[in-house]
């Protein structure tokens, strides 16, 4: 029996529980101990006693039987906070389960540990709150995971727990994925169902897992994937999502792959794009498939995605806008202050124009005849930078401002298809993430894709110094 958290991936744990060289009670006792030492701040609650009576009778037999899991701050859990990361709703506790914990739980026989922390609203990339403060990045203290899902790519990759719920509304399940050196695939829009409650909001948001490696990505979409009604844009259910991992490699030679490290109109750092035209030139090898020039050209929508969700915490806030203004974070603060000033009904054609022509686009790039298969690019411009912020505005020595950050990423989000961040070395001592984008339903391929690096490149699945 282990005395720290299992550092290998949660596949491993359950075979580990199966055999009893470890238990799920013991093992929970030790993310306990592990986060109460932890200077990560990568939990915001802990629900002690209910997770250790579902750890003693936890049912190993099922695919994450008795592993210990951290759920996302956003994520509802009846009877837990519910408090969207602010302060203004510190008190407010769930009435509800979302579907993904709830399945999670009952299908996949996980033992949820605690709430791990998220940005405010999911609003920005940085894990710093006024609620909970700052969440630093397991490979440097004092560096960002990243956000919105910081605290659970932080607990994941820093050995407090071996898988975390994450959700990406513009790149927050790859933007933290490629910070801390874990595998982040942003599904299509819909294929794990949202709420009960939700609200669609921009249609952008789809919810996955935080993990250290692809067969756990894998086991965690067979678990929780499929069609429910209370979610009018859920996809039918899919099967064998681990069972036929690596079956889709043949199928992947001679395919068409585009890289683009300004993909959205970002800035990328030049030394870290180096390292990931390289990394992504292997897996071309690998593959066998063929590196193409094409326009990747998008219109821009940064400003029209954020206002739209802007909109949305808008609402959320009600009556307490503007008396709540001190104590919501800067980004929070002054993205209020000026997206009402924006929205209105021309406001409101214009983005729906604009993202009309983006769909237009994204289908021209796309297109199985005269488009590609893939998009390579980064998954973040540079490393990670400071745990507090504010979002950097030159990357790798270039000035780009700081709304570069997330134009890698949301691209994918507005069109609703697949994308995922696999890791890909490291500069200055931090992890970098290869992005892979695909079409619509191209998750399964795109697990293959990282598994070919996963098998030729394997990458460290914690931090050097997380807990052993």
């Amino acid at each position: 029996m282990g005395d720290t958290p299992w550092t290998g991936d949660a596949c491993s744990l359950v075979e580990e529980f199966r055999a009893g060289r470890r238990s799920p009670l013991e093992e929970l006792q030790s993310s306990y101990a592990a986060i109460d030492a932890s200077e990560l701040n990568a939990f915001g609650y802990l629900a002690r006693e209910e997770a250790e009576t579902t750890a003693r009778s936890a049912d190993t037999s099922l695919p994450f039987g008795g592993v210990p899991i951290g759920v996302k701050e956003l994520d509802q859990v009846e009877g837990w906070p519910d408090t969207e990361a602010c302060v203004v709703f510190a008190d407010r506790i769930a009435r509800h389960t979302s579907f993904m914990v709830d399945r999670l739980r009952r299908r996949g026989g996980a033992v949820t540990v605690g709430q791990t922390t998220a940005s405010e609203f999911g609003g920005v990339n940085v894990t710093r709150t006024v609620l909970h403060g700052a969440t630093h990045n397991p490979w440097q203290q004092g560096r960002t995971p990243g956000g919105s899902s910081g605290g659970s790519a932080a607990a994941v990759a820093g050995g407090l727990v071996t898988l975390a719920t994450g959700g990406d509304g513009g790149g927050s399940i790859r933007i933290p994925a490629g910070f801390t050196g874990l595998v982040g695939l942003k599904a299509t829009y819909g294929r794990i169902p949202r709420g009960p409650r939700a609200e669609n909001g921009n249609y952008t948001v789809t919810v996955g897992p935080m993990a250290r490696s692809v067969r756990d990505t894998a086991r965690w979409f067979d678990v929780c994937n499929g069609h429910d009604p209370r979610d009018q844009f859920s996809l039918p259910r899919e099967e064998g999502w681990e069972r036929d991992l690596g079956s889709h490699v043949a199928s992947l030679r001679g395919a068409r792959v585009v890289f683009d490290p300004e993909w959205g109109g970002a800035v990328v750092s030049p030394a870290m794009w180096e390292q990931l035209e390289e990394a992504g030139e292997h897996l071309v090898r690998e593959l066998g498939m063929r590196r193409v020039e094409l326009d990747t050209s998008l219109p821009s929508m940064g400003a029209a995605w954020s206002i739209s969700g802007m909109i949305s915490i808008f609402t959320e806030l009600g009556d307490a806008w503007p008396g709540c203004a001190d104590v919501l974070t800067p980004e929070m603060r002054g993205g209020l202050e000026v997206a009402p000033q924006r929205y209105g009904i021309e406001a409101r054609a214009k983005i729906e124009h604009r993202r009309m022509e983006l769909n237009q686009r994204m289908a021209e790039i796309f297109d199985p005849a005269e488009g590609v298969d893939f998009v390579i690019t980064a998954s973040n411009p540079d490393v990670a930078f400071d745990a507090e912020g504010p979002l950097p505005k030159s990357f790798g020595g270039v000035h780009a401002g700081a709304g570069n950050n997330g134009k890698l990423t949301f691209p994918a989000n507005l069109h609703g298809n697949a994308a995922i961040s696999i890791p890909a070395g490291s500069l200055d001592g931090l992890p970098i993430g290869l992005q892979v984008v695909g079409r619509h339903f191209s998750e399964q391929a795109l697990l293959d894709v990282a598994l070919t690096m996963e098998r030729t490149r394997p990458w460290p699945l914690v931090a050097p110094s997380s807990p052993r």
